[in-house]
């Protein structure tokens, strides 16, 4: 039974793999089924209300490949699933994620735009922020393009008919430092690299992951399991940590940094 003492920490071990069995450094075959083993058991008891939230620590997508466990990865979907990056007051959305810009180009569309903003809203209403500000990034310079007036401004205001407290398309050369200013909550922005160079440019050490998507908070961290400095005693524990105390946040209504809006 998990203690009640706030100063324990309790293990769950499945023994999917023993100790002293797992090379460091390397992928395996063996990693790949344990870290399978643990995801799945990580959501079922995320799902049966055992655990508040669940935070997943940096994973190697070779071992799990190599165990053809790879569809164990929560992967961003547009219309269903979307990665948030977090760094201090800067907080991006992302509309879409691994996807090549003239795909990107074909898959944005006003409902999908105004779909992105609503579970987007909804997320942060139960995070605890009562009046979530949110701004959408437009994809071309100066948002102005026939994306901006055919499909992000048209979903913008179906999601403002809907009550949702939104304004874009924004410039995306600006939209960001207006979000680090206070000005917003967070941006929808609409793929992978125009958030992803903002955020890891503003603040890369600290930032962390929210995998919007599954039917409970999901968090991660922005960096991988970085093989080349195992065993030398200089890996960086602050995304780890601000994952944790996000999370907790998060879960416990409080809010971004501990505050409701």
């Amino acid at each position: 039974m998990p203690s009640d003492d706030r100063g324990v920490i309790d293990v769950i071990d499945t023994g999917a793999l023993p100790a002293g069995f797992l090379p460091l450094g390397e992928d395996t075959e063996a990693a790949g089924h344990a870290t399978a083993e643990w995801l799945d058991q990580l959501d079922a008891l995320a799902r049966d209300g055992s655990f508040a939230a669940t935070i997943m620590g940096p994973i190697s997508t070779g071992s799990l490949k190599m165990a053809g466990k790879l569809d164990k990865v929560i992967s961003p979907t547009p219309g269903e699933s979307y990665l948030v990056l977090l760094t201090g007051p800067l907080r991006v959305a992302h509309l879409t994620d691994h996807m090549p810009l003239r795909q990107v180009i074909d898959v944005i569309t006003a409902d999908l735009v105004a779909r992105a903003i609503g579970q987007v809203n909804d997320a942060m209403r139960s995070w605890g922020i009562t009046h979530p500000r949110i701004v959408v990034a437009g994809l071309n310079p100066h948002a102005m393009g026939d994306e901006e007036r055919l499909s992000i401004a048209p979903g913008v205001e179906q999601a403002k008919a809907m009550g949702i407290a939104v304004e874009g398309p924004v410039a995306p050369d600006s939209v960001f430092r207006q979000c680090i200013e206070g000005r917003y909550d967070m941006v929808l922005a609409m793929f992978h690299d125009q958030g992803h160079i903002a955020v890891k440019t503003w603040g890369f050490s600290g930032n962390c992951v929210i995998m919007m998507g599954p039917p409970y908070l999901h968090m991660s961290v922005a960096h991988g399991t970085a093989y080349d400095i195992v065993g030398t005693g200089k890996a960086d524990s602050s995304m780890m940590l601000s994952a944790m105390r996000i999370c907790g946040q998060l879960a416990s209504g409080q809010g971004f940094g501990g505050e409701t809006k």
